[in-house]
């Protein structure tokens, strides 16, 4: 039995908390075995509030809790008010008895105070995402959902912890299991390491690049027909030069390359989501032949546009929705 720990503050998500850990129950359901326990810990044994006002019924301190294999912070939107003293020393502790630890949506948040983070590659939710990279550069944050990295395992809010834990089930109980749990999930496909949090095009940008989110909003809009550079500009009322230092000082891209990442990523969502043709989707991501888009794809993600629709064994194999249309930004 694998037995996973988690740590809640005040406040702490309660969809990110109940997506985490009914994954766990589901993997005992289906495989009618004790494959997992988990507990609750506070700080103090205390019960804690989730921001929606819920609080666990069994909740126990780290020396009260046994033996745990994995341990997850559990945080919310107020978690700055939240990691005290005694949290990071509480978290230290546990780093020091070789425990894997996590964060759920914010809980990252404390593992990095904690200096347990350093040199590691982390994510956070995209609200919380750009500050703390600029200030604390010996933790390598990304936009991905989850990223398992060694021993440290974090994850963005909403129901990514669900995607996440998947990950970890995957690795002990194969993706037979892992499909199964989708299918009674109702999910249409379990996300990975490579899929990225949305992250809204000014919040990315900041407010501070209003030229900057027009053009990538304008992008955004004409993925099936992109725009030409000149053409960008002369919509945004730029120049080309101009433009080219806002993506250079700002995303460290350029233009060009932004525009292509954004497209071949619209292309792994129709792969991925819809039954449209590989052919269909060349076209509607604004690609001129199949072969260029083929070779742009695998560049990005390391394999074919092919390669994402073979069966998997996993939640790949469950029915695909039917083709939706896509609202373009405005």
């Amino acid at each position: 039995m694998t037995r996973v720990g988690f740590l809640v503050l005040n406040e702490f998500t309660m969809i990110a908390f109940s997506s985490a850990i009914e994954v766990l129950r589901m993997a005992n359901h289906i495989s009618g075995k004790p494959l997992y326990s988990w507990c609750v810990i506070s700080p103090d044994g205390q019960r804690v509030s989730s921001s929606n006002g819920l609080a666990p019924a069994q909740v126990c301190t780290y020396e009260n809790a046994g033996p745990i294999d994995m341990l997850f912070v559990c945080g919310g939107t107020n978690v700055t008010c939240f990691v005290d003293d005694k949290v990071l020393t509480l978290l230290r502790r546990i780093a020091q008895d070789q425990i894997i630890l996590g964060g759920l949506c914010t809980g990252t948040y404390a593992l990095m105070k904690a200096g347990l983070l350093n040199g590691y590659r982390a994510t956070i939710h995209w609200e919380n995402l750009s500050a703390l990279r600029e200030a604390h550069t010996k933790v390598n944050f990304v936009e991905e959902l989850f990223v398992i990295d060694r021993d440290r395992i974090t994850c963005t809010g909403g129901i990514a912890p669900m995607d996440m834990m998947l990950a970890v089930v995957r690795e002990r109980c194969g993706k037979t299991v892992v499909a199964e749990i989708s299918e009674q999930f109702i999910l249409d496909r379990v996300r990975d390491s490579k899929d990225r949090q949305h992250i809204p095009v000014a919040a990315r940008m900041g407010c501070n690049h209003k030229g900057l989110v027009e053009v990538a909003a304008l992008m955004e809009a004409n993925i099936e027909e992109p725009l030409s550079l000149e053409e960008l500009s002369q919509l945004a009322g730029l120049s080309q030069r101009h433009l080219q230092r806002m993506f250079r000082d700002a995303l460290q891209v350029t233009p060009s390359h932004y525009y292509l990442e954004l497209r071949l990523r619209r292309a792994r969502e129709l792969l991925l989501q819809t039954e449209m043709s590989i052919t269909s989707i060349t076209i509607a991501c604004g690609f001129q032949s199949a072969c260029h888009f083929s070779k742009c794809y695998r560049a990005l993600f390391g394999k074919p546009p092919s390669g994402e629709r073979r069966p998997q064994g996993n939640a790949a194999a469950a029915p695909r929705r039917k083709p939706v249309a896509h609202h373009q930004a405005a």
